[in-house]
């Protein structure tokens, strides 16, 4: 059982990422720094929910709060991100004179591989809202459950085992 959601949580990342890429050619958004991080948060909450779903229990247990590492980093990005967005038109940005760690991070994967990294857009702007959520309330959301899941399914493998 505890596979088959491992198996769910990669699934689900990995869809989230991969429809972030195609929503963004499709509508032609223009994505932040902070989008094109939580992109790769889901891409390797992916690839370690699978290293979760098959491997031994101490390699599983690894992989699980590394997967609710990345989700809580990528709660915390979507958070800030939707705080910003609230803010009056033109009162914040997320870009500064310096470019912090985030920042740097996303430049250099945007100069290696631009159709999935490039970051063009402004971090306080919501360029589509779907049920009265923007993208990044509804990444929030995702990242919230991914947390959830993690938490659960590491507790209950480390009570399991007494760790």
């Amino acid at each position: 059982m505890n596979h088959l959601l491992w198996l769910t949580a990669a699934a689900v990342s990995a869809v989230l990422a991969i429809a972030s890429v195609l929503l963004t050619v499709w509508l032609q958004l223009q994505p932040c720094h902070l989008c094109i991080f939580q992109r790769l948060l889901f891409m390797m909450i992916a690839v370690f929910a699978l290293v979760a779903a098959f491997t031994p229990a101490l390699l599983r247990r690894v992989a699980g709060v590394s997967v609710g590492l990345l989700a809580a980093a990528g709660a915390w990005t979507a958070a800030y991100q939707s705080w910003l967005q609230q803010q009056p038109p033109g009162s914040v940005s997320c870009i500064g004179g310096e470019l912090g760690p985030i920042e740097q991070l996303v430049e250099w994967l945007g100069q290696r591989l631009p159709s999935l990294f490039l970051a063009t857009g402004f971090c306080e702007d919501e360029a589509l809202v779907i049920l009265g959520l923007s993208l990044v309330n509804w990444s929030l959301i995702c990242f919230l459950a991914v947390l959830g899941l993690a938490l659960w399914l590491t507790a209950n493998a480390a009570r399991r085992s007494h760790w």
